[in-house]
């Protein structure tokens, strides 16, 4: 399940509908509904464009810039106020997206002349109704362009801002991560918050080997070479539009970070094994399970969006999975800490499919998603400090709430994408010592060699910390006494 707890409600304006917009209009449309409304940031580009008429070129730069202002956005204020009369916060919104946009042009990208950035702004701004903005934006950008590139804040005055600049992370994150990790590792962090993703695919094993997809797609002539950790992952290299590759819509693959293509391997279910993921949607997990079952067993899939349930039922039938059954439950709407319920029975409201002990249960968190900023890089504006306790609660919450569905001597595997010490090792650290039949059990034996750094002293796996390009997991395995 990850951090996907909601999906954003922003439309593009009546007026949109069958029209052209330029890329720059686009992705300002877009930066705006993510501020207002708080949404995913691919959520929110696909509802701004899915009534347009626009170009692949073009919407390959509105996308460019929608993630490109997102990820650098703390630098780009930084570097607009000191160019601008009026700090970015007391402009209106319209306005400082307008510059954003802009100056996100002029500072990184090279191939957009810097008169075609500047005056699309300015007639952007323009055709905004109200007051005339569009001499101020001018001046801003023509003083980006003229005057000296000034220095950046010193490490050695005051650390904590110097990263928030240079990596544009948020000091609240910056100061935790220091605090948590220390200098060096939070710098790291930072760095990562600013990567782009690579395009990583998990064979569907039920369907070919990875020998035979990276050949299907080498056939292609799309350029692929194997994960490192994972051995079931292909990376693949300038394929354009993935939901457009053959070997996706034939249900040869998965998209799937590399991260997350591990967590499934520590849980190692077994072909006939009951397995639960008790946060499912929208399945790649899920259906990695069922793969490792050889489509053998049952999977009761859990999870409280409806919509993402839908997903992966569709998920399932193009994988051609069919051990996996779909449940609308929220796990985490029980009014105490305590058990749900006695797993001999089914209270009314609790789905049947729970009232049998399972062999094995994945809880893939609800989580602050800290560890995937490179990915969702709206995160840096929307996420705060009660962001991680919020999280924090819920997380608690559904681990109480399965352990008593877990047989004795079944085992039950955590994750979360972050690396936040209240949703990892704190969070596991209570809830062995306040449900001692559970243990923990080192992650070794089911992390291939090359993957063995990732494993902390504990046993845990943690892929944060580390130069193999992958997303910010953390999973740990527990046991459950007999």
């Amino acid at each position: 399940m990850g951090a996907r707890q909601s999906t954003s409600s922003a439309k593009p304006p009546a007026s949109s509908t069958g029209r052209s917009w330029s890329a720059r209009k686009i992705a300002a449309a877009t930066l705006l509904a993510i501020e207002r409304s708080r949404g995913f940031s691919d959520d929110v580009f696909d509802h701004i464009t899915k009534d347009l008429v626009v170009s692949e070129r073009d919407r390959h730069l509105a996308f460019e810039l929608v993630y490109g202002v997102l990820r650098h956005y703390i630098t780009l204020d930084w570097r607009l106020d000191q160019v601008s009369r009026k700090p970015m916060v007391r402009l209106p919104l319209t306005v400082a997206t307008t510059l954003r946009v802009a100056a996100y042009q002029l500072l990184y990208l090279d191939r957009i002349p810097a008169s075609a950035a500047v005056n699309e702004a300015v007639q952007l701004i323009r055709k905004q109704p109200g007051h005339n903005w569009s001499g101020f934006v001018n001046a801003v950008l023509r003083n980006l362009l003229r005057q000296p590139i000034p220095p950046m804040p010193d490490p050695v005055v005051d650390a904590t801002q110097a990263l928030s600049i240079r990596y544009a992370c948020p000091a609240w994150l910056v100061e935790r991560w220091r605090q948590s990790f220390g200098l060096t590792q939070a710098e790291h962090l930072c760095q990562q918050s600013l990567g782009i993703p690579p395009l990583t695919i998990r064979t569907n094993s039920l369907r070919c080997s990875r020998s035979d997809l990276l050949a299907r797609l080498q056939s292609e002539g799309i350029l692929a070479q194997e994960t490192t950790v994972s051995p079931v992952g292909l990376t693949l290299d300038k394929c354009g539009n993935p939901g457009q590759l053959s070997a996706l819509k034939d249900g040869w693959c998965y998209v799937e970070d590399e991260a997350a293509q591990l967590i499934p391997l520590l849980l190692d279910p077994q072909p006939g094994d009951r397995v639960l993921d008790a946060c499912a949607a929208p399945g790649g997990k899920t259906t990695h399970l069922a793969q490792l079952m050889k489509n053998q067993g049952t999977i009761v899939a859990l999870d409280r969006h409806q919509g993402r349930l839908d997903r992966l039922v569709s998920n399932c039938a193009r994988l051609g999975i069919s051990i996996v059954h779909p449940v609308h439950f929220d796990l985490s709407a029980s009014s105490g800490h305590g058990p749900a319920y006695d797993s001999s029975t089914t209270p009314p409201g609790v789905p049947a499919m729970l009232a049998e002990p399972f062999d094995r249960i994945l809880v893939d968190a609800p989580c602050s998603a800290l560890g995937i900023l490179r990915r969702h890089p709206e995160g840096k504006l929307i996420k705060a400090l009660s962001t991680i306790q919020h999280a924090q609660a819920l997380q608690r919450e559904i681990l109480n709430r399965v352990r008593d569905l877990l047989r004795p001597g079944g085992i039950l595997v955590y994750s979360a994408c972050s690396v936040e010490p209240e949703e990892t090792t704190e969070i596991i650290s209570d809830f062995c010592q306040e449900h001692p039949e559970f243990y923990q059990e080192s992650v070794t034996p089911w992390v291939l060699v090359a993957g063995q750094s990732l494993i902390t002293d504990p046993g845990h796996l943690c892929t944060a910390f580390q130069t193999l390009n992958m997303d910010g997991f953390f999973a740990c395995r527990l046991k459950k006494s007999e």
